[in-house]
């Protein structure tokens, strides 16, 4: 695989995997748990797939001087996975809040 599609890929698959994690939040914000959890699982498959193509990178005939494409594109998968581990944490709260007011009301 050459350079170009490593990183279109890495691109592709960070992306992905923040947009699930919105998806993910925004299930959240309407209590919709099961929503919410469904679509951390595919921002997770999305992430590791992305990390098979920063694999590539690193270990295979791809290791070069980066360039800026290539930095872009790992920025955007790691952006991806600070986001979405973040988004994890909040879920976790708007369960906590939804648990509360269930006992308030």
């Amino acid at each position: 695989m050459d350079l170009e599609q490593i990183i279109y890929n890495l691109v592709l698959h960070g992306g992905n995997a923040r947009a699930e994690a919105y998806e993910a939040l925004d299930a959240a914000e309407k209590g919709d748990f099961e929503e919410a959890e469904r679509h951390l699982q595919k921002a997770d498959e999305e992430f590791y797939e992305g990390h098979k193509y920063q694999n590539m990178l690193t270990q295979g005939e791809q290791s070069q001087t980066p360039n800026f494409l290539v930095i872009h594109a790992q920025d955007q998968l790691m952006t991806a996975l600070a986001e979405k581990n973040l988004i994890k944490r909040m879920i976790e709260l708007y369960k906590r809040v939804s648990q509360l007011e269930k006992r308030l009301g």
